[in-house]
């Protein structure tokens, strides 16, 4: 079959449908709420030299780090066998923070291994030293269990010790069991699907359009750089503290265009601190590509071929490139959201008329664990908030923003899973920059604790406000409040604490930024 238009726009299509298939399965399987009502997961096709084919449409923060961990995978073993499965986590592999666990299996032609399939999967506790493995940490150890590149399944059949020392470091086993089988489920339709296109269509042919995918990608992510005008363009914004004390973190991008090459250097950005909010260097690429991705006026297909133009430099020994074993358990969520807007930003001194204003700049991380009825529970979740308001439209109002693509806990499954009421949720009207296009409203969501439980914030700009463009007016910061006896306590951005029956939470998050 010749490589052309239709083909290999066929099996663009066909590859995709194998990492949403195992997307699909994923969540039906799975006894979290996070995997299975958050869609907190994403799935993958890989070639044999560990190269990203296609992609669902999953977490962008995931997505664009997980090459790193199948390459790290790969590396670490010289050979592989039908039913082998890797698993790991380890952030300095290509992980991104610890509950993120990424599975990777190879699927075989005559000649050996010619593709794999991947999943990334946010396991709601992997251990720690609080509950939801985000804790206020100050160094990997302290985040829970790290899990280098090991054989989980070998020719098919389980490792059980393996499986058992994974299962014994959760506070929550049973839904553990039942999250990881989930994705060894997605890893096997997966491995099937693709051994059904290597038959249908043959090695050969299926090989040739890979390429042939991976290179039409880098000419459309080629075009897009040739378009903005050559230069130098820098930009710097700050993170609000690292969850031991609150004080500016400075994170610079430097952007330079030439022709149809781009290179994002982060030199400028601070060095790497005490706690949690240092991001290894995958989630810093992860975070430039999606950028230069939004750039796309088409529908581009996302694989390795979208990576190749893009150069990214993250000094060593910096916030967003540390050294091992810094703590990194909200690098992933906070420090990738403030990477998009210091990109972004820099951007808009390059296209002013194309870069929308800042979104609400975190993920307003809320996690709370504890017993009840005898039994240990863990609830994770990220609430959405204002995008930044557009030359063309509005911000829009209480969604997830930028590298997260999750959905919310429906109340009715939050309250059904987990001793928590939720007396609030709706938009939090009035938190947008105001603009020719205003910044979209921020979220409101209260709830009340039915049990004794750890609660652990790791939120971002309650201090410094996500910026308006072109004239616009900057969003309102976020507000974290604990109410206990009527008395109303406003928290810090990144907080632990314990709370009891009858106590509330309120999370209002950050509005958009205005534009014009």
């Amino acid at each position: 079959m010749p490589v052309d238009a239709i083909s290999l726009e066929v099996f663009r299509n066909l590859f995709a449908s194998v990492a949403e298939e195992m997307g699909v399965t994923l969540q039906r399987a799975s006894f979290s709420p996070n995997i299975r009502e958050r869609l907190d997961f994403s799935c993958a096709v890989f070639d044999k030299e560990a190269r990203m084919v296609a992609q669902a449409a999953h977490i962008p923060v995931h997505l664009g780090s997980m090459p790193a961990s199948v390459q790290a995978a790969v590396q670490n073993f010289e050979q592989l066998n039908q039913g082998d499965l890797i698993v790991l986590n380890d952030p300095y592999r290509g992980g991104t923070h610890l509950p993120d666990i990424t599975m990777v299996s190879p699927v075989f032609d005559a000649d050996g291994v010619a593709f794999y399939v991947a999943s990334r999967a946010h396991h709601a506790d992997v251990g720690g030293m609080s509950p939801g493995s985000l804790p206020l940490s100050t160094e990997l150890y302290q985040e829970g269990l790290i899990i280098p590149p090991v054989l989980l399944r070998l020719s098919g059949w389980m490792n059980e010790g393996v499986f058992q020392l994974m299962i014994a470091n959760t506070r929550n086993p049973q839904e553990r069991t039942g999250d990881i089988e989930a994705q060894m489920a997605a890893h096997r339709v997966g491995e099937q699907r693709m051994r059904d296109l290597l038959v249908e269509h043959s090695p050969v042919v299926v090989h040739e359009h890979a390429q042939a995918l991976m290179t039409y990608s880098q000419r459309l992510t080629e075009d897009i750089i040739a378009r903005i005008p050559d230069g130098t363009y820098s930009y710097t914004d700050a993170l609000e503290g690292d969850g031991q004390a609150e004080f500016e973190i400075p994170i610079q991008a430097t952007i330079t265009v030439t022709g149809r090459t781009m290179t994002v250097d982060f030199d400028g950005s601070a060095p790497q601190v005490l706690g949690n909010v240092n991001a290894v260097e995958a989630i810093v690429r992860s975070a430039t590509w999606y950028c230069v991705r939004l750039l796309a006026e088409d529908d581009i297909p996302v694989n390795q071929g979208c990576f190749v133009p893009v150069t990214v430099t993250t000094p060593a020994g910096t916030v967003v490139n540390p050294y091992f074993p810094a703590a990194v358990s909200v690098g992933n969520t906070e420090t990738s959201q403030r990477v998009v807007d210091v990109v972004l930003g820099a951007l808009s001194l390059a296209l002013p008329d194309r870069i929308p204003a800042a979104s609400q700049g975190g993920m307003n991380n809320v996690t709370v664990g504890g017993w009840h009825r005898g039994r240990q529970f863990v609830y994770y979740e990220t609430i959405g908030g204002g995008h930044g308001g557009g030359s063309s439209a509005d911000g829009l109002s209480g969604r997830q923003s930028h590298m997260t693509n999750t959905m919310n806990t429906p109340i009715e499954s939050l309250e059904m899973a987990y001793p928590l009421r939720v007396w609030r949720y709706g938009l939090r009207t009035g938190s947008g920059g105001a603009g020719q296009h205003p910044g979209g409203e921020g979220i409101i969501r209260e709830y009340e604790f039915l049990s004794e439980a750890t609660v652990t914030l790791n939120t971002e700009r309650r201090v410094r406000t996500p910026y308006g463009l072109s004239g616009g007016e900057p969003g309102q910061v976020g507000i974290n409040i604990l109410v206990r006896d009527g008395q109303k306590t406003r928290l810090p951005g990144k907080h632990t604490t314990r709370v009891h029956p009858g106590d509330r939470l309120i999370i209002e998050t950050p509005g958009g930024g205005g534009w014009g």
